[in-house]
């Protein structure tokens, strides 16, 4: 004969042997002692064997059934488990957030987002992945990334871009820098420099997408750094020149050796975005995570 064991099966093994009996266990699984009764006869059947010593007070397990018990104990805590994710599922208050980042100096002004945001939702499995690294939007439409961070939006069908901040590319040099004299700098500027950038691809920073690809200048050198604080010693030791988000500026902060001046006389301003699924904006925690960032993003404004 095949046994059919069913979790509430599993769940009265549990209940009788922390019970002690069919009274307490019945009224901590909600239903009636007899219920309880003829469930066990029942499972019995199944088993073929006893797997309670029902001479004993309190009742005690067989050894045929602490072998369930065991069953129980593995299973059980894997099944409430699962039943309370689905539940944070339903109502929104655990999921899953993986950010993709399109924008180089974001990774220092993401980090106190997500550090109160894990606070705030500590079920809800963040991760970020460079987005800098592969195709970021089209793995957003595939749900492979969550969010993206980026300042390119695009006409996507079911993408949402959320605003979250404007800011102004600026350029910086060491203070004694013949460059740091102007009042701004222009494309042409840039001709006889070394450039510092991060280590992305042209197409990706500021300073060639909005400048200088368009005026067809090419500096004279250029150079790499992974963190703005690494860029700005290069910079203050007079190794060369930058071009930085005005808000890392002034939330670095290294020292007080370079200076920063607009590039072109009107100046540049971009805005960053938040691009999330349209379905996905609906969820507590991916709407609390947009207001956090804009919490942010106005405090590095006002700087």
């Amino acid at each position: 004969m095949k046994m059919h064991i069913e979790f509430r099966h599993l769940r009265t093994v549990r209940a009788i042997h922390e019970a002690g009996g069919l009274a307490r266990a019945a009224e901590q699984l909600n239903i009636t002692q007899s219920a309880l009764s003829h469930q066990v006869k029942g499972l019995e059947t199944q088993a073929g064997v006893e797997l309670f010593v029902r001479r004993s007070k309190p009742m005690k397990l067989s050894a045929a059934g602490l072998r369930l018990l065991r069953l129980a104990n593995t299973v059980l805590p894997e099944i409430e488990a699962l039943e309370a994710e689905f539940n944070g599922l339903r109502d929104g208050s655990s999921g899953r957030l993986h950010i993709a980042i399109e924008c180089h100096a974001c990774f220092e002004w993401l980090f106190p987002v997500l550090e109160k945001f894990r606070k705030k939702w500590p079920d809800v499995d963040v991760d970020i992945r460079p987005g800098l690294a592969f195709e970021a939007m089209p793995a957003l439409q595939k749900e492979e990334v969550d969010v993206v961070v980026s300042s390119d939006p695009l006409d996507l069908a079911g993408i949402s871009f959320s605003h979250l901040l404007d800011y102004a590319p600026v350029f910086v040099a060491a203070s004694t820098h013949p460059l740091a004299q102007k009042e701004w700098i222009d494309a042409e500027d840039f001709r006889s420099e070394t450039l510092i950038t991060y280590p992305v691809e042209r197409a990706r920073l500021d300073i060639f997408s909005e400048l200088l690809t368009p005026a067809k200048v090419e500096p004279a050198a250029m150079r790499q750094a992974e963190l703005t604080a690494v860029i700005l010693l290069l910079v203050a030791s007079n190794r060369g020149v930058s071009v930085l988000p005005d808000w890392v500026v002034r939330e670095v902060k290294y020292s007080s050796d370079y200076v920063t001046r607009p590039l072109t006389e009107n100046g540049i301003t971009k805005k960053l975005f938040a691009a999330t699924r349209d379905d996905d904006l609906e969820k507590p925690y991916m709407r609390d995570l947009i207001e956090l960032a804009g919490e942010e993003a106005r405090r590095l404004q006002a700087l």
